[in-house]
């Protein structure tokens, strides 16, 4: 189970309002919608198809996207989706790797210990509305995101912060520096969009939310994490004792 959690994360994370799964009534695919428009708001994952099948499949992810007023769609491809040729299928129906992160990499720390905070760097959850519109601006910024944060979605999540998942904010010398997710599952903490403000980096505020988040799963239980790291978070994820479970290509489907 817990690699079928690093391949596909957001299928088994609980939805907060604005978002949704769309299984596939033949088991082909699972879609991921959330807020905005752009490509990145619609993630393909847990692909299982025929040889046969993935024009037709590609055809009506396509269709079902413009029809809900997508941009396009990012695919998250583990090693168990089918058929063993999909990045290459893919490719020829104009659905390219991700040029600023082709690749990611399915990571756990199983029986998490509490991870050692840096000195200097606080980590917490959000406590307000204000503090959440804060965490999202440093992600947007972090990650070159052009849409604006949502203030109203933001109020509607604040509702469900500390239900079915956390958001966590660090501080490098009292200044807001980094943000990232933590959602609620039976078997562990799932880890999303964990980013550092560029002006904050190799300064340990990525390293304080995991230690902040590894806390969090202790004391819920479930002492696990998933997530899947990019290049930038690998080394610092495989220094606290991450192992790596899983390649994950990363498409990018661009209308």
């Amino acid at each position: 189970m817990i690699r079928e959690l690093a391949e596909n994360p957001n299928v088994y994370m609980p939805l907060s309002p604005g978002r949704e799964l769309f299984f596939d009534p033949d088991d082909r695919f699972v879609i991921f919608f959330s807020t905005g428009i752009d490509p990145h708001s619609a993630t393909i994952q847990r692909v299982r198809m025929q040889e046969d099948e993935v024009e037709d499949a590609v055809g009506e992810i396509r269709s079902l996207l413009k029809d809900k007023g997508r941009a396009g769609s990012e695919w998250e491809l583990g090693e168990s989706c089918t058929p063993i040729n999909l990045v290459q299928r893919l490719a020829e129906l104009g659905i390219l790797p991700d040029e600023d992160e082709p690749l990611a990499t399915g990571m756990v720390l199983r029986d998490s210990k509490l991870v050692a905070p840096p000195p200097g760097v606080v980590a917490r959850k959000v406590l307000t509305v204000d503090e959440l519109i804060l965490a999202r601006c440093i992600q947007n910024k972090a990650f070159g995101q052009q849409e604006p944060t949502d203030e109203i979605q933001a109020q509607t999540d604040f509702r469900h912060e500390g239900v079915i998942g956390s958001t966590f904010i660090s501080f490098v010398d009292g200044e807001p520096a980094a943000a990232a997710y933590a959602s609620y599952t039976p078997h562990g903490l799932l880890l999303f969009g964990g980013a550092t403000a560029p002006e904050f980096r190799r300064r340990g505020a990525y390293r304080a939310l995991v230690a902040a988040r590894s806390r969090e799963a202790v004391e819920r239980g479930t002492p696990v994490l998933v997530t899947h790291a990019g290049k930038m978070s690998r080394p610092i994820l495989e220094r606290v004792g991450f192992e790596v479970v899983a390649r994950i290509d990363r498409l990018l489907d661009v209308f």
